[in-house]
Parts: structure tokens; sequence; C-alpha cells
């Protein structure tokens, strides 16, 4: 199939891949997402009431490594993200307090990035690169179309 024949719409799903009850907690305690247990399979938590993706990025592993790090290599003592995920907050300190207080280990903690954005970067309980972010461009309410 070529490209002009597969058109995106948007992002329909994405989530981590879990393995333990650490990732629930950290999903529906921590970051407080409305997720629901499905009903007839109880280890499968899931909603539709998160606004979408406003971002969706092919990030190189030595870019990421450079924002958690300020470093082109991810430390080996780390296991190394296959996914990244970021949750806009509206406070960010807060929220990053929150992580640090529930035992997250911090790669970032309100760090700002040089396109604007304040993040605090942590690997989840499955491995996935998960941050909490404030980015201001994102939070600006489109134009109303004139009529």
């Amino acid at each position: 199939m070529s490209a002009d024949k597969l058109k995106v719409l948007f992002v329909a799903g994405f989530g981590p891949i879990v393995r333990e009850d650490a990732s629930r907690k950290l999903y529906v305690e921590t970051l407080g997402l409305p997720l629901k247990r499905h009903a007839t399979n109880p280890a499968y938590y899931h909603t539709s009431k998160i606004e979408g993706v406003k971002e969706f990025a092919l990030w190189s592993l030595a870019d990421a490594a450079e924002s958690c790090f300020d470093a082109r290599e991810w430390p080996a003592h780390l296991p190394v993200p296959n996914a990244w995920l970021e949750f806009e907050v509206g406070d960010i300190a807060a929220a990053t307090r929150q992580l640090e207080s529930e035992g997250y280990a911090l790669l970032t903690a309100l760090r700002m990035e040089p396109w604007g954005q304040t993040v605090t970067r942590f690997l989840s309980p499955e491995g996935m690169l998960v941050a909490v972010t404030h980015s201001p461009w994102l939070r600006q309410t489109p134009a109303t179309p004139a009529e």
C-alpha cells in the first residue's frame, strides 16, 4: 500500500503493556487518570475520557538521553525505554512533588527544555519514559474562525 492511500486521522489509542499492579497505581492513583476496570477483563483498565494526543513523534534514544541526562548515551544501569508518554498537568511543580513523595525516581525535575516546555521525567514500572509537562503552546485556545 502506498503512503498516499493510507491516511491516519488521529491516534486512536496508546498505553503501556503492564506486568504488575505498580503500573495501575501510577496511572490511576498517582496521575488520577479516569481509568475503569473492564467488565469482562479485570486486568484491563481503560478510558475514552482523556483528550487526544497533541503530539506524536519518533524520538531517538540519543535525544531522550540528552533530555534526561545531558548526554547522548542512555545510562547502562537503567532500562532502555521503548516508548515515551507525556501528560500535560495543571500544576507541574505540584505534580513533581507528588511523584517524588510517592517514591518515583525522577530523571529530570522541572527541567526547562530549549523549546519552552517544562518537564519532569521518570521511568514507569514497565520501563516507559513518562513525563508530566507544562507546554504553553498546547494550552493556547485556537482562534475562532471568522464567520
